[in-house]
């Protein structure tokens, strides 16, 4: 993978790997050239299986953006962040970085789910 950015670069990735939080969502965007999609798309399903097969995974999802725009948003649940550390920073996972297509920049950020009254629960 060519680059990866921070959503919030105060706190990105890195430091949020090092918190104890218990279950944590992956957001994570990715933005690439059009013509790269195809290869994309492989290169993210051998990341998720290797996922799958990990400690703590739960589940994941693919989204591309609607029309032209050569978007993806990937949706990956948790048990918590110790699980999701030990696969994100597994070396096995880290090789994988070089099969996703040169244009690909993502962005990847962990989340909790928030409890509203009457809406939602957490």
């Amino acid at each position: 993978m060519s680059l990866i950015q921070p959503l919030d670069p105060d706190f990105p990735i890195e430091r949020q790997i090092g918190l104890e939080v218990s279950p944590v969502v992956l957001i994570n965007i990715f933005k690439l050239d059009k013509a790269d999609e195809e290869s994309f798309v492989k290169a993210w399903q051998d990341d998720a299986d290797f996922m799958k097969r990990q400690p703590g995974f739960i589940s994941t999802q693919l989204h591309r953006a609607i029309g032209d725009s050569p978007t993806y948003l990937n949706y990956a649940v948790w048990e918590s962040v110790t699980d999701f550390r030990a696969a994100f920073t597994h070396p096995d996972f880290l090789a994988k970085h070089s099969a996703y297509p040169s244009s690909a920049v993502c962005t990847p950020h962990l989340f909790q789910k928030v409890g509203v009254p009457g809406i939602c629960v957490a």
